[in-house]
């Protein structure tokens, strides 16, 4: 299973949805973005691209209520977990949260697949070995808005484990 991996959209909506679009061209089934997203509109146009959407809050938590609505109301196609998920996507047992030092945390126990967290804007893959004598992916796609640091996203294909951070330009 191939996935778009987003974080920091920061109410760009638009930039968002481009990132979604160059993540469904190249065979991506969901997205999974890992907060600060703030308004629930910078979403509607990503609902509207045809792939399930995963989403978690950060630090920036803007309009929840909203956010819970506009969840309840897409039919499926946005599923918002809180301050962080569990899921298994593709087969592959997932942790989201927003905060990197949580997120390093996490991903030491080897109870994931991947964990995969935002916050710093700053893109990057690595990995963490964890006490179950194996490493774990920490994913951190970076900002999709571009702020304060070029703008990123990360393409991730369960089938292979690996993840690939793309600049958007």
């Amino acid at each position: 299973m191939k996935v778009c991996i987003v974080s920091d959209s920061h109410d760009r909506g638009e930039l968002l949805a481009n990132a979604i679009e160059r993540g469904r061209a190249w065979g991506a089934q969901a997205v999974l973005h890992c907060g600060d997203i703030i308004g629930p509109n910078t979403l509607k146009r990503a609902l509207t691209l045809g792939l399930p959407l995963h989403v978690i809050h950060g630090n920036n938590l803007g309009d929840l209520p909203n956010l819970m609505r506009l969840a309840y109301e897409s039919d499926g196609k946005l599923t918002y977990h809180g301050g962080d998920a569990t899921l298994e996507l593709g087969g592959r047992r997932l942790f989201m949260i927003h905060y990197p030092h949580l997120a390093r945390g996490m991903a030491t126990t080897g109870d994931y697949d991947a964990v995969l967290c935002g916050h710093s804007h700053e893109a990057k893959v690595e990995q963490v070995p964890n006490v179950r004598g194996g490493r774990t992916p920490l994913v951190n796609p970076g900002t999709v808005a571009g702020l304060g640091a070029p703008a990123t996203m990360v393409l991730g294909d369960f089938d292979a484990m690996t993840f690939e951070v793309l600049a958007l330009a």
